[in-house]
């Protein structure tokens, strides 16, 4: 992520405790696109966190790269890989700029990342994913919906956003209303899981 106010705001978090977002096991949403056969080859997690989606995708015997913008979460990802004895690379990497990361993988999963950019980040956003993805491959976004009441919590993001953010990049396979768990929304916020293909 970009070396502003949200990689500040995001380790700041880290440093206090324990971010809602950080809820010690992978989002039931990656669980089930797992299960469903979404998740195929080499897989990079944008903005894992402390990486427990990657360690969840890993332990079913995936090849996995977490990335994100803290610190602290890269740390604690690594002594969690170290832990459980699970072979995933986690780096420290901005996901604006990830052709620095000369990696090309099948499966990018983005849990939590899309709806902390500004609009003006978006684009880049998507054309920054277009370095590790050949076309053909498969990108996940699972982000707070629209449909999620205003309250605490990231921006809410519509179904007309996700669709031109990535317009033209990427071809929008399939957008359902999902579920996003978080410390701060007991059951679950509303979100958007959208499957894109890189064209």
């Amino acid at each position: 992520m970009a070396e502003d106010g949200p990689r500040r705001d995001f380790e700041a978090a880290y440093a206090a405790g324990t971010p809602p977002w950080d809820i010690g096991r992978p989002q039931p949403e990656i669980v089930k696109l797992a299960a469903e056969g979404g998740v195929k080859g080499m897989v990079l997690d944008v903005g894992c966190g402390t990486g427990e989606n990657a360690l969840y995708l890993a332990s079913l015997g995936r090849r996995v790269v977490g990335v994100d913008g803290s610190p602290a979460a890269i740390a604690r990802a690594r002594e969690k890989a170290a832990e459980r004895g699970l072979p995933v690379a986690f780096h420290l990497a901005d996901a604006l700029d990830l052709r620095k990361l000369h990696l090309r993988v099948e499966t990018v999963i983005d849990c939590g990342l899309f709806h902390v950019f500004s609009d003006e980040e978006r684009r880049p956003y998507a054309e920054s994913l277009t370095e590790v993805l050949s076309p053909g491959a498969t990108l996940h976004v699972l982000c707070f919906s629209d449909q999620e009441p205003p309250g605490p919590g990231p921006r809410r993001v519509s179904e007309y956003e996700l669709r031109a953010a990535f317009r033209s990049l990427f071809a929008l396979v399939r957008i359902r209303p999902a579920l996003f768990e978080s410390l701060a929304h007991p059951g679950g916020a509303k979100a958007w899981l959208a499957t894109l293909v890189r064209i």
